[in-house]
């Protein structure tokens, strides 16, 4: 089922269910013509706002309606414990055919992950091998060659200070008015 998906040189193809380590891709900006304008007629555009501004007074005449926060809360015939849906008892077939499943997608994706891994390996190692070879050649372009491209990724990233915090802070809860209603049975 899942071996039509390796390709002819043994490496695992693309699916659609999952996207490998391998396919980050950057492209160039796309070049686009801005539309044309339509010519509107004014009258009809003054009209047309005009009725927005009605509708915008009729809406604001009518206060809007406020939902209690009561009707939030879940219903105690709900939150009874003994309300409890049980699992569907399977076939003995299904239980084994799901299982049976599981397994060979497992299998499939070992196999994608390996294959994912030795072509990672097999990039750094022929990183390596060029970046010996360019140290032979010249120090000065293996240096330039080492040294991060900035461009590549424009990442910034400001994390935490490395400061302790004070000891004795104690950090303010804030004021506010406890509107909670009791309710007693």
């Amino acid at each position: 089922m899942f071996l039509s998906l390796m390709g002819v040189d043994g490496h695992v193809s693309q699916g659609p269910w999952f996207a490998s380590v391998l396919t980050l891709k950057t492209s160039a900006p796309l070049r686009a013509e801005p539309k044309k304008k339509k010519k509107v007629d004014p009258r009809r555009e003054q009209m047309v706002r005009e009725r927005l501004k009605k509708k915008l007074k009729k809406l604001e005449r009518v206060p809007p309606e406020l939902i209690p926060i009561e009707d939030f809360t879940t219903p105690a015939k709900y939150m009874d414990e003994t309300r409890v849906r049980g699992a569907p008892q399977l076939p003995f077939e299904e239980s084994e055919r799901r299982a049976l499943l599981l397994k060979e997608w497992s299998r499939y994706k070992q196999t994608q992950h390996r294959a994912e891994m030795e072509a990672v390996g097999l990039a750094v190692e022929a990183q390596r091998e060029a970046l010996e070879e360019l140290r032979l050649e010249s120090e000065e372009l293996y240096q330039a060659a080492l040294r991060p491209d900035p461009l590549l990724f424009p990442f910034n990233h400001q994390g935490p200070s490395y400061t302790p915090p004070k000891a004795q802070y104690e950090a303010p809860e804030g004021k506010y008015n406890n509107i909670t209603k009791v309710y007693t049975q």
